[in-house]
């Protein structure tokens, strides 16, 4: 589904918040004796579930991590290589996660950038648990993002519905994004894990950030996102094509409130 836009992925979708990857480190970094002395990245392997182009690989790789990014489309993974080639300590390894093998190897970091969701619900815990050495943590994330200007989000809203474009970046209010992370979703990994009962500590952590998209710009995220790849090419086009009216109508671009929402856990000692 991306991979026939992977150029397109790269250069719209947008990125996380500057203090997350921060926040993941200081987390996964403790020591599972609970010392609170730093175990030392460049001793434990980090391993990214989806890595896409890399739009959070590269911001781990500059950390110096050594960074092992499993990819299951090709036409993704090549772009992904590209946009860490100049990072010596990260590995492209093909295939879905489901089928990837560790190879023996465990880890201290396992993390998923809006790609958890697509892993099998059945099994995506057992390989999680399989592939962290013990101590070692699970990092989940997601970028949502909510209309800042309510007229706006009701006639974008009217957009999606003569076109059956469901779950946009724009079917949201900003006003919708509080203090919790997650916000009650479906896809928030918390009750999950707890009920899981091999993982430890968890917690999540909500970054928040007002942007700005053109309009050019904006078009661009859209056509990159599952919610309009999967429509007919005709509705598809018809949709964009009445955003971007819209969106030229109102100074040229959209106000968005950018959420990077964390979820991180760690595997029982």
């Amino acid at each position: 589904m991306f991979g026939e836009a992977a150029e397109l992925y790269d250069a719209a979708r947008p990125g996380y918040a500057d203090g997350l990857v921060a926040e993941v480190l200081a987390y996964a970094w403790l020591s599972p004796t609970g010392s609170g002395e730093p175990a030392g990245s460049g001793e434990r392997a980090v391993v990214e579930i989806g890595a896409g182009t890399g739009k959070a690989s590269v911001l781990f790789a500059e950390r110096g991590v050594p960074l092992v990014c499993v990819e299951p489309d090709p036409r993704m993974a090549e772009v992904l290589r590209r946009n860490t080639s100049g990072y010596p300590r990260v590995r492209v390894e093909a295939g879905g996660f489901e089928e990837w093998s560790a190879q023996g190897r465990t880890f201290g970091l396992l993390f998923a950038a809006t790609s958890w969701h697509w892993l099998d619900p059945a099994r995506r815990w057992d390989l999680v648990h399989d592939a962290l050495e013990p101590g070692g943590a699970v990092a989940l994330f997601w970028n949502p993002h909510g209309v800042v200007d309510d007229g706006l989000y009701e006639e974008l809203g009217a957009i999606d519905r003569r076109y059956g474009v469901e779950g946009s970046p724009h079917c949201r209010r900003a006003a919708y994004y509080g203090d919790v992370p997650g916000n009650g979703e479906p896809f928030w990994p918390e009750a999950e894990c707890r009920a899981d009962g091999r993982f430890a500590d968890p917690r999540g952590v909500r970054f928040r950030e007002e942007v700005r998209y053109g309009t050019e710009r904006y078009l661009d995220y859209l056509a990159s996102i599952s919610s309009y790849r999967v429509l007919p090419e005709e509705h598809r086009a018809g949709a964009l094509a009445e955003t971007g009216r819209v969106l030229d109508a109102r100074g040229g671009g959209i106000e968005m409130l950018h959420v990077s929402d964390l979820f991180l856990a760690r595997r029982a000692a």
